[in-house]
C-alpha cells in the first residue's frame, strides 16, 4: 500500500464493520439497540421460529437483522454516505416507517389485510436499502438482506401470521405493541 492509498479512518472503519458483524449477539445487541428494539426482535424471532419451525434459520435471520442495522449505523457514523444516499436513506426511512404503520393497521383492523400490498412494500424496501449500501457494503451483507426480506416478505408466512384468530394472534400482537412504542418514540 502506498503512502497516498493509506487511509486509517477506512482501516478503522473496516474493522469497526467486521468486528461489529461477528459480534451479533444478545449481549453486544444491548449495548446497540435499545429495550424496546430488543424486545420487537425477540418476539419477531418467536413469531418466525413459530411459523416456520426452522430455529437456526430464524437464529440467521434475526442476526443478519443486526448486523445489517449494526453496520449501517457504522456507515452513517462514519460519513460515508453521498448526499443523493441521504436522500435515499431518508425515503427508505419513511417508507419503511409507512410499512410499520401498515402492520399496525392490518392488525388493529379486521378484514384489512392486504398481503400483496405488504409484499410490494417490503420488496420496494429491500430495494432501497440494497441500493443504499451496495457501495459500501459486501455481496455477503446484500444477500443478508435478501435473507430478511425474503423471509418475511413471503406470502404464505404473511397469510399464516395475519390469519384472523391464528396460532400467531398474540405473538403478533405483542409485536405490534412494540412497534407503537418505537412508532411513538420516533425509533422505528
Amino acid at each position: 500500500m502506498s503512502e497516498s492509498s493509506f487511509k486509517s479512518r477506512d482501516i478503522g472503519m473496516r474493522a469497526q464493520k467486521k468486528l461489529f458483524s461477528r459480534m451479533a449477539n444478545k449481549n453486544v445487541v444491548k449495548v446497540f439497540i435499545d429495550d424496546t428494539t430488543s424486545q420487537l426482535l425477540d418476539n419477531l424471532h418467536r413469531l418466525a421460529k413459530n411459523q416456520s419451525g426452522n430455529k437456526k434459520l430464524t437464529d440467521k435471520i434475526v442476526k443478519n437483522v443486526i448486523k445489517i442495522v449494526i453496520k449501517i449505523g457504522v456507515l452513517y457514523r462514519n460519513d460515508q454516505f453521498s448526499h443523493d444516499e441521504l436522500v435515499l436513506a431518508e425515503r427508505f426511512r419513511k417508507r419503511f416507517h409507512s410499512v410499520a404503520m401498515t402492520i399496525v393497521s392490518f392488525y388493529e383492523v379486521d378484514f384489512s389485510f392486504d398481503r400483496n400490498f405488504l409484499v410490494q412494500s417490503l420488496t420496494e424496501c429491500s430495494a432501497m436499502l440494497k441500493q443504499l449500501v451496495s457501495r459500501h457494503l459486501t455481496d455477503k451483507s446484500l444477500a443478508r438482506i435478501d435473507l430478511v426480506f425474503g423471509f418475511f416478505a413471503n406470502p404464505a408466512f404473511l397469510d399464516d401470521v395475519f390469519r384472523m384468530d391464528g396460532e400467531h394472534a398474540d405473538l403478533l400482537g405483542r409485536i405490534v405493541s412494540d412497534m407503537h412504542k418505537l412508532l411513538e418514540d420516533g425509533g422505528l
